[in-house]
């Protein structure tokens, strides 16, 4: 995976752009063990299909899998066990009162390690229609077929 800026991307959730409107990010820590934290190191984890919640106070992350670490025998969890999040009281209040509005959920977009800590990017998500979504891939496609015309026109002189 590719540094950039001391941050060290170990898993992105390429579908979670796809399928909700993503109008503000956040960045939490995350709560792991020992083999975990070794695991991510070594690029073994999938977002797909996990989401945060708010309960009691607390922000937990859900459906995320990790990977067991080979080395780590007895001291390996379950890989897709409840993670807590951790972010300042005053951000996990605002975002239990926005998700509490209809339509509203927190999806993690990536996961990354910066200055060694081990980071997750939150989405406070809205989701598409079936046709939102076409509409993006058709305003992709032809913005693909102008940026080949401009491109075409260029080379012919």
């Amino acid at each position: 995976m590719p540094k950039e800026d001391g941050i060290k991307v170990v898993a992105d959730n390429r579908k979670a752009r796809h399928d909700y409107f993503i109008e503000e990010t956040y960045e939490a820590g995350l709560a792991l063990t020992g083999t975990e934290v070794k695991s991510l190191r070594l690029g073994r984890a999938n977002l797909r299909d996990s989401y945060a919640a708010v309960q009691d106070g607390e922000i937990f992350l859900y459906n995320v899998h990790i990977s067991a670490y080979e080395q780590g025998n007895r001291f390996n969890v379950d890989p897709v066990r409840i993670r807590r999040l951790l972010m300042h009281k005053s951000e996990i209040l605002k975002l239990h009162q926005k998700t509490r509005e209809k339509g509203y959920t927190l999806v993690p977009l990536r996961l990354y390690f910066r200055r060694g800590k081990a980071k997750v990017e939150l989405g406070l998500a809205k989701g598409k229609h079936l046709y939102d979504k076409r509409d993006e891939i058709a305003r992709r496609d032809t913005e693909r077929e102008i940026e080949r015309a401009v491109r075409g026109k260029i080379d012919r002189y």
